[in-house]
């Protein structure tokens, strides 16, 4: 089985068309994944595997919003280039990327490293953003504990399945909960070529801690999501930045770890479903409650780069 195998096992997982494509920021190829039609969402997956992280948000939103996610780059099918991987690097490649898609404005949510990108572009960016979802966020303060850092060292270093059940542990409260496909695909992308670029080259700059006078810039709507049993980015880093950003609110999600959304898929599409259509979360709402009332895009209008 190849790490294409994965991939697509995952996508068709999704239950919702999807189109496949890339496109050249600069000179990186950047492979990405849309779905849906409405007011562009953008999907920052956090420092492994890529894109199809997502697989179990992308149908959700997609009845809402045109839902964009790419591979970042250094990750997943993306190139995979020597560079610092900093935050001023991701966000540099963000901007670029949505260029090339002519998205000047979107909703952005992010995951994990992903979440610190997303911190890092919204402060250099705030015209481009809308509202901002954090989801267990990197760039908050928080420090890996030893075991799951000696975890995150093998499972980069030395990829294999014994090591991504080891690190598991620390990232899901259930590991089970997970899709086995992608932790295969994790495993695969980091044994590819350039696969371990990113976490050797970057070496964890781009969750280093951002300032809080930093944070405190951030006047958009934001929702930071956590996962009450994150093991690897402790709840106490979400919930003071949510004391930090003027306009964020806090949700925290019980029996779910540094992957809510693959431990509690339900409720974490419905707190971002519902955070993205209303700008609030309710237990008592349902997902297919939410109506949109931003301005229509079409489908994923680029396939003239897409494959479907």
């Amino acid at each position: 089985m190849t790490a294409s195998t994965y991939r697509q096992a995952l996508i068709s997982k999704i239950e919702v068309p999807v189109t496949q494509g890339h496109v050249m920021v600069g000179s990186v190829r950047t492979s990405y994944l849309c779905s849906g039609s409405g007011a562009p969402v953008v999907c920052l997956h956090g420092a492994g595997a890529g894109a199809v992280t997502w697989y179990p948000t992308m149908g959700a939103l997609s009845r809402h919003f045109q839902v964009i996610v790419p591979d970042i780059v250094g990750f997943g099918e993306s190139d995979k280039p020597d560079a610092p991987y900093d935050r001023a690097f991701f966000a540099g490649w963000l901007k670029g990327f949505l260029a090339e898609l002519a998205v000047s404005r979107a909703h952005l949510v992010g995951l994990s490293q992903g979440g610190a990108i997303a911190l890092q572009f919204v402060l250099d960016n705030p015209e481009m953003v809308d509202r901002l979802v954090l989801v267990d966020a990197g760039g908050l303060g928080a420090k890996a504990s030893l075991r799951s850092l000696l975890g995150m060292l093998w499972l980069n270093n030395f990829p294999s399945g014994l090591a991504n059940r080891f690190y598991s542990r620390f990232i899901l409260f259930n590991p089970a909960n997970r899709d086995p496909d992608h932790a295969r695909y994790s495993v695969a992308v980091l044994k590819g070529d350039g696969g371990k670029k990113a976490f050797r080259q970057g070496k964890g700059a781009a969750v280093s801690k951002i300032p809080e006078s930093a944070l405190r810039r951030i006047t958009h709507d934001a929702l930071i999501i956590w996962g009450e049993d994150d093991k690897l980015f402790p709840l106490g880093h979400g919930e003071a930045a949510s004391k930090l950003l003027p306009n964020a609110s806090f949700v925290r999600i019980s029996k779910a770890g540094h992957l809510p959304l693959m431990d509690q898929p339900d409720i974490f599409n419905d707190a971002v479903v519902g955070f993205l259509t209303e700008g609030k979360w309710s237990k008592k709402q349902s997902p297919k409650s939410h109506v949109s009332h931003q301005a229509a895009t079409p489908e994923c209008q680029w396939s003239a780069m897409a494959e479907r």
